[in-house]
């Protein structure tokens, strides 16, 4: 289909992005409306999806959206969590009406409760979980572009995009590709330039990462910022010159002198109670014996005397 337009041929850049969300990977079970989309199958039983016809659906789809003169009266829709970001971001770069979360029953059908719309036409991320909004878009004629898997089911759906409609990137990825393309078919960006608006931003976010990355923020406001003074070259002096040591040297490589000191040439200063003082360093002097510690010679006994000889028999 796009093969004879260079503008709109898949480029290598959008190969890339479908690969790394995962675009690519379809489901175990495949219908067989969506059967010529599927390019192989691997050992686990996932299907993968061709993606030149995934890029010529999404071509084909762009066109139709951006063939509508009221931007309004597009209608994109998202019953999952996962794609109620891609939805809202979609909305807010093309003007479309979005419907984020639960589908009221009656919307297009009953004209008497307030959420009642008319659009001129409906864009859906997963058939299985939109198909209330599906059926009544049946009743009162309007066209349905809807993001398939290999086993979403394909009633009533006018152009059905094959790719991966449940993985938060993929889901991400694919409506960041068509809003991208129905701004470039409207002219509003340029194909020249890349597009300021990362794929990031379509991605679904748990409110608790949310409300953490909000009180970082909040803190981080709160927090006065420390100021540090400010030097000028006049503030900086030079050092000082090296003054002369004690000892009268300046080498710095040279040893300290060191005095010794001759510990047994001190007086003793003190007394020890029950001691008395040695000056001289002779151990063998008897100077110890007023504290006791004399050998006690006045009980002699003969029986414990073992070096004294017994007259009941010679030991030697």
């Amino acid at each position: 289909m796009s093969e004879g337009i260079e503008a709109l041929q898949l480029k290598e850049e959008d190969v890339t992005k479908f690969l790394a969300s995962g675009a690519h990977l379809g489901a175990q079970n495949v219908d067989r409306h969506l059967e010529s989309y599927v390019y192989k199958r691997k050992a686990d039983g996932i299907h993968i999806i061709n993606l030149r016809k995934t890029w010529e659906k999404l071509v084909l789809a762009a066109r139709v959206i951006a063939g509508i003169e009221n931007p309004a009266d597009v209608c994109v829709l998202s019953s999952r969590p996962y794609g109620t970001r891609a939805v809202l971001k979609f909305a807010h770069h093309t003007g479309a009406t979005p419907i984020a979360g639960r589908f009221t029953p009656g919307t297009f059908t009953n004209q008497i409760q307030k959420a009642f719309r008319e659009p001129r036409l409906l864009v859906v991320t997963d058939p299985q979980f939109d198909h209330q909004s599906i059926t009544e878009s049946s009743y009162v004629n309007i066209p349905v572009i809807a993001l398939c898997n290999t086993d979403s089911p394909s009633r009533f759906v006018d152009i059905a995009i094959p790719c991966n409609n449940r993985g938060v990137q993929a889901i991400g990825t694919m409506w960041w590709m068509l809003a991208r393309e129905v701004l470039f078919l409207r002219g509003i960006i340029s194909r020249k330039t890349p597009w300021d608006v990362m794929p990031d931003l379509y991605f679904y976010r748990e409110p608790e990462d949310i409300e953490k990355e909000e009180q970082a923020a909040a803190l981080a406001a709160a927090k006065p910022e420390e100021t540090y003074p400010q030097t000028t070259s006049s503030d900086w002096v030079s050092a000082p010159a090296a003054t002369e040591q004690v000892g009268g040297s300046t080498d710095w490589g040279e040893q300290p002198a060191t005095t010794t000191t001759d510990w047994a040439s001190e007086p003793v200063t003190g007394k020890v109670e029950g001691f008395s003082a040695v000056k001289e360093d002779d151990w063998g002097a008897s100077n110890y014996k007023s504290a006791g510690w004399e050998a006690d010679t006045t009980n002699t006994t003969t029986t414990a005397d073992w070096g004294a000889s017994t007259t009941e028999g010679d030991w030697a």
